[in-house]
């Protein structure tokens, strides 16, 4: 298996990369911010840049990973170890303020991305981009690998309207690309002058998924405790936007999908052969599960529903799967099957569905219970001209 390299490794052990950090620095990272020995990058950069290293910075669910859920907020502290700020972006505001970013002359980003459009890393990663137009301020991103691949791409190219905290750049739901290419992307997007540098890894291909890398997996978020979560993610957040439990308040969140009431393995035998009878087959398997929700939606209610199994990920199309479920849910609950019509970060005004699909053609389908291929029309729409633009930035 080939060592993966990340972008922090490389900083770390070479005198050279770190020659190029001027002056003091702030540190943008998370819990699964580590080297491959499961070391904590604030202390390796501490160790390396000494009292240069002034600020930290959070994304979304904390800068230690606690915080569960969407809209639940941050705050600033001073750590009680590292006895510098930590600033919360995730709080009172997602872009960092004037007063956050005085005194810096390097932002170190470094945080571990899942791969998917909704994730709100990247969209922290683009509004700091953008704050960071103009001054004298780079941005230096360590590189760390996609879970889910470089190769395959996934879900509908984002519409402007539906431009939100879970989708900023004209992008599918699954990317394929590193934290270090999507802030090249979003360079092209914003047309910016800011000083944006990547640390690329070593070792990394395209091709490879999480299990290819030889890298620890520490969860990024609190429902991603495996990599298997991150595969089915693309497709399974979806579900936030219904009133179908993606499984948070399980051990196995955004693998399983369910609702009280039904019986799972009917359930299932009728989405299998429904799935088979317009070929999406490949890839994957669906057990029946009976699950027990302990928080969020349907606490303490049995839910039934199916685990959703990566057989091959290299012909596993998760965002498919999920929108095909998703359907069968509607088909199976009639008017009991509900769209979330509450706030969605920060967003109040449109259908969570919507902007986590990033239009509303998807939602429409579902309430038709529409065919496969009425589906992939949707999706593709875009594909070739956004891989026609992602080629212009790939780093690897």
């Amino acid at each position: 298996m080939t060592k993966i390299i990340t972008g922090l490794e490389r900083l770390v052990s070479s005198k050279a990369l770190q020659d190029t950090v001027k002056g003091n620095i702030g540190y943008l990272c998370h819990s699964a911010s580590i080297d491959s020995q499961f070391n904590s990058g604030v202390m390796l950069l501490q160790k390396v840049f000494g009292g240069r290293l002034k600020k930290l910075f959070g994304p979304q669910h904390g800068f230690v990973t606690d915080v569960q859920d969407n809209m639940v907020e941050t705050t600033h502290y001073i750590h009680p170890y590292f006895k510098i700020p930590v600033y919360s972006l995730y709080s009172e505001t997602r872009t960092p303020t004037d007063e956050m970013l005085e005194g810096l002359d390097t932002l170190i980003v470094d945080l571990q991305d899942v791969g998917t459009r909704v994730y709100t890393y990247i969209s922290t990663l683009s509004l700091l981009m953008e704050k960071c137009q103009g001054r004298d301020l780079k941005i230096l991103v360590l590189d760390r690998p996609n879970p889910v691949g470089g190769e395959m791409i996934e879900g509908c190219i984002l519409k402007p309207d539906y431009k939100s905290f879970v989708g900023r750049y004209p992008i599918p739901q699954r990317h394929s690309m590193t934290m270090g290419e999507v802030g090249m992307y979003g360079k092209i997007i914003l047309k910016t002058d800011c000083h944006l540098e990547v640390i690329k890894m070593d070792g990394w291909k395209r091709s490879m998924f999480w299990q290819d890398t030889g890298l620890p997996w520490v969860l990024p978020s609190p429902n991603l405790p495996t990599p298997e979560g991150a595969i089915t993610f693309a497709g399974t957040v979806l579900f936030e936007g219904t009133n179908i439990s993606e499984g948070r308040g399980t051990t196995r969140p955004l693998e399983v999908a369910g609702f009280p009431g039904i019986e799972s393995f009917s359930f299932c035998e009728r989405v299998l052969k429904r799935f088979h009878d317009e070929g999406l087959t490949e890839g994957f398997n669906l057990r029946p599960i009976i699950f027990l929700p302990t928080f969020q939606k349907h606490q303490g209610k049995n839910c039934g529903g199916v685990h959703i199994h990566p057989t091959n990920n290299n012909k596993f199309q998760s965002w498919s799967v999920s929108q095909m479920l998703c359907r069968e849910f509607k088909r199976e609950l009639g008017s009991e099957f509900q769209f979330h019509d509450k706030p969605y970060e920060y967003e109040f005004h449109k259908l969570a569905i919507d902007l986590i699909n990033g239009t509303d053609e998807v939602r429409l389908w579902v309430d038709c219970l529409g065919s496969l291929s009425e589906l992939r029309k949707i999706e593709t729409q875009g594909h070739e001209h956004f891989l026609n633009e992602r080629a212009k930035i790939l780093l690897y």
